[in-house]
């Protein structure tokens, strides 16, 4: 993959469900728990200091008010991918999973296990600190 478009075409052939496209963002919608809870994966390009550019594939956890910050890192250190990251929705500090990616070597395997891990694991880790609530 060499652009963003070439992602988002890989998106919509793959058959996710895609809610929201913007330039340089489109975001996916995953069904889990058999349909019973949901997640939204946002897949975004960022530039860098060496003009290379990058995927970033992000889901939103869960509002940072009332998080025990000690339980969302030790949740993060076991897990084998991903990061934690604070960013504003709506003006809201939330918690996030995300992970980035160069564009050199994505191949459209990496970001089926891209959407589907970070998905999966932020539902996980929103279900542990929000008393399995799907806030989001």
């Amino acid at each position: 993959m060499q652009n963003f478009e070439q992602i988002r075409g890989h998106l919509h052939t793959a058959g996710y469900k895609v809610t929201m496209q913007e330039p340089y963002v489109a975001c996916v919608e995953l069904s889990l728990g058999n349909g019973r809870r949901h997640q939204q994966i946002f897949l975004s390009e960022l530039g860098n200091d060496d003009e290379r550019s990058y995927l970033r594939a992000s889901t939103v956890i869960a509002p940072i008010t009332g998080i025990d910050a000690r339980r969302a890192l030790t949740f993060n250190w076991q897990s084998s991918v991903g990061y934690l990251a604070i960013g504003d929705l709506d003006g809201v500090p939330y918690l996030q999973l995300c992970e980035n990616r160069p564009y050199d070597g994505l191949t459209p395997a990496e970001i089926d296990r891209l959407v589907l891990e970070i998905g999966g694991l932020g539902d996980s880790m929103e279900r542990a600190l929000s008393a399995e609530g799907d806030l989001l």
